[in-house]
């Protein structure tokens, strides 16, 4: 950080205070733009990054190994480059409040400076992948992956019990917010105050909009998609984080050394620049409604933590540029961390 306070750091302390934005800012590679920017309007990339900073100390409470590794970068001095984060979403219109599929989503990050940046068929979990990417700073703020499921390719019994767990989801943008969102697209900045009012509302979008799961509505799902049967438990949260690092086989290595729960094999996309692999899902407590009125608890899958090794493109113009696409064979296997099985 600069020795003079800029405005992404303002807004962060105004709503997480000074200790937790100090942290975060040790952590995170944050481009030297965003943090100088020195306001007095917070531009919407400043805004996306300080989303992204949110929804990112949000899944270290959830993950513990995630937040083991953290620490362990900590200690060693080492950073953390957000390369992006993953959200589920169910293609299905008539979801109770909420906007169908990715627009649940998609609606925020337009007026942040998102968008589309490829499209990724999911044929074997019957879903649609999509990344978007912040337009002003696509290497340095976090891409969005929004994947979509498809009810309609799965049974009529799933497709009812879908239905049921979606319809009572409420919508979590306010009028207030949504006036906001309208002003930061038309604008391309808010103030700090509208900013800090902003942003916690958009947190709350990565999260479950709709009511406990019926027990027997979750095995009705878990039979037929496991990705349906995580939505219902967790909804719009943000299913991973990821650390983008120079070479992931190497510390795949250093993490199964130190006994993290790491997945066996690093995924490789067919242009071979793009290379992944991932922590095995947290394991959660989550509630579940019975037939009789009464309520259980039972251990699911919650999010993960996954890292991601990308080279550039063929040199083009003279300029060498990151290579920010998906695979979609490396996304199925990712998707993989959050089966059932312990």
């Amino acid at each position: 950080m600069t020795s003079e306070t800029g405005i992404l750091q303002k807004l962060l302390e105004k709503i997480i205070g000074p200790e937790r934005t100090g942290k975060l800012f040790q952590v995170l590679v944050v481009h030297p733009d965003l943090v100088a920017a020195g306001g007095p309007e917070v531009s919407r990339a400043v805004l996306a990054q300080a989303l992204n900073m949110l929804l990112f100390e949000e899944l270290l409470e959830r993950v513990p190994a995630a937040k083991t590794y953290v620490e362990h970068c900590l200690s060693k001095g080492n950073t953390v480059m957000h390369d992006h984060g993953a959200v589920r979403t169910v293609a299905l219109e008539h979801m109770g409040e909420l906007p169908a599929g990715q627009e649940a989503i998609t609606r925020i990050l337009r007026p942040l400076g998102y968008a589309l940046n490829g499209v990724y068929p999911l044929e074997r979990l019957r879903m649609t992948g999509r990344s978007h990417a912040q337009v002003d700073y696509p290497e340095d703020i976090a891409q969005f992956f929004i994947s979509e499921l498809h009810p309609e390719r799965f049974s009529p019994n799933f497709q009812q019990a879908v239905q049921r767990v979606t319809s009572t989801s409420v919508d979590p943008l306010t009028p207030e917010a949504n006036a906001l969102l309208e002003k930061l697209q038309s604008n391309r900045s808010l103030s700090l105050d509208e900013s800090a009012e902003l942003l916690p509302v958009l947190v709350k979008v990565f999260d479950r909009q709709h009511a406990e799961p019926g027990i027997v509505d979750y095995e009705t799902l878990l039979a037929e998609s496991p990705e349906m049967a995580w939505i219902s438990t967790e909804g719009n949260a943000f299913n991973h984080a990821t650390d983008r690092v120079p070479d992931v086989d190497k510390l795949s290595a250093e993490q199964k050394a130190l006994g993290q729960p790491m997945k066996e094999a690093v995924e490789t996309s067919q242009s071979g620049r793009v290379r992944q692999t991932a922590f095995h899902a947290a394991r959660v407590l989550r509630g579940f409604r019975c037939g009789d009125g009464t309520r259980i608890e039972k251990e699911v899958p919650g999010s993960f933590y996954e890292f991601i090794t990308r080279l550039p493109l063929p040199e083009k113009d003279g300029k060498r540029a990151l290579d920010l696409s998906f695979d979609s064979s490396n996304a199925q296997a990712i998707f993989k961390m959050t089966a059932n099985a312990k």
